[in-house]
C-alpha cells in the first residue's frame, strides 16, 4: 500500500461519481437540509417556546451540529457497504483493480479515503445552509466540517471491512436499523444525552458518533474546549484505525485468496 496507489483508487471512485452524482443529490445534500429545515426551525420554535432552550443554546443551533454529523454518518455507511458488496461479489471490480498495479490495500483504502472526500462536500453544503437559516453561531463552525468527515470516515472505515467478509447483503440493512438509525437518534443529535439513563449514556458514549456531534457542536456554537476535543479526536481516531486495520486485511484476504 502506498499513498500515491491509495490515491489513484480514490482517483477512481471520484471519476465514477463525476459520471452519476445527480443520483445522489437528493440523499445526501438535499434532504439533510430538508430535515434541518423541518426540525431546526418548525420543531424548533415549538421546542425555544416550550422549553427556552437546551443546553443554553436555541434548539436550531443545538440540532444543526447534531444533524451535520448524523447526515453524514448515514450516507457514509449506505457507501460502505453495498458498493464494496458490488465490487466483490455482484459486479466484481474490485478484482479487476487489483489485476492492475493496485493492492486490495490501495482498493480499501481508495473506497474509504473517497466515502471521506464526499462527506467534506456534504458537510460544507450543510454547514452553508445552517448559518442561512440561523444554526451557527462562530466562524469555528468551519472546522465542523472536517469533524463531520472524520465522524463518516470513523464509521466507514468499519463498515467497508465488514461488507468485504459478506457473501450478500442481508446483514447490511440490520446494521443501519439496529446500529445507524438508534445512534443518530441518541447520540445527542436532536436531544441532550443527559435525557437518557445511565446505561445508556455509557453506551451511547461509546461509539464514535456522540463525540463528533460534540465536537461539532463546540465548532459551531464557539464553545469548543480544546482538552475535551483532544479526546474526541482520540475515540474518532482509534476507531478509524482499527477500522483500516481491519479492512486492510479483510480487502486482501477476499481479494487475492
Amino acid at each position: 500500500m502506498s499513498f500515491e496507489s491509495t490515491l489513484r483508487a480514490t482517483e477512481r471512485e471520484a471519476y465514477l461519481w463525476s459520471r452519476l452524482w445527480w443520483s445522489g443529490v437528493f440523499s445526501a445534500f438535499i434532504a439533510p437540509v430538508l430535515v434541518l429545515t423541518a426540525l431546526g426551525v418548525g420543531l424548533g420554535g415549538l421546542v425555544d417556546s416550550g422549553t427556552g432552550n437546551l443546553d443554553g443554546l436555541g434548539y436550531l443551533a443545538f440540532v444543526t451540529p447534531g444533524l451535520l454529523v448524523g447526515s453524514a454518518v448515514q450516507t457514509a455507511a449506505g457507501n460502505s457497504l453495498w458498493p464494496v458488496m458490488a465490487g466483490h461479489r455482484w459486479v466484481g471490480f474490485h478484482y479487476a483493480q487489483v489485476a492492475s498495479p493496485l493492492s486490495a490495500a490501495d482498493v480499501y483504502g481508495g473506497q474509504v479515503v473517497w466515502i471521506g472526500v464526499r462527506a467534506v462536500l456534504q458537510a460544507t453544503v450543510f454547514v452553508i445552509a445552517g448559518a442561512v437559516l440561523g444554526g451557527i453561531g462562530s466562524w469555528w463552525a468551519i472546522a465542523a466540517v472536517p469533524v463531520a468527515a472524520l465522524s463518516a470516515v470513523s464509521f466507514a472505515a468499519g463498515l467497508a471491512a465488514f461488507a468485504a467478509t459478506q457473501d450478500s447483503d442481508a446483514a447490511f440493512d440490520v446494521v443501519l436499523r439496529v446500529v445507524i438509525v438508534p445512534l443518530y437518534l441518541f447520540s445527542g443529535t436532536v436531544f441532550p444525552i443527559e435525557q437518557l439513563p445511565a446505561a445508556l449514556r455509557l453506551a451511547v458514549s461509546l461509539f464514535p458518533m456522540w463525540h463528533g456531534v460534540e465536537l461539532a457542536r463546540g465548532a459551531t456554537t464557539g464553545s469548543i474546549r480544546f482538552g475535551a476535543a483532544a479526546g474526541h479526536l482520540a475515540v474518532l481516531a482509534a476507531y478509524t484505525g482499527a477500522g483500516w486495520w481491519w479492512g486492510t486485511r479483510a480487502f486482501a484476504r477476499r481479494l487475492t485468496s
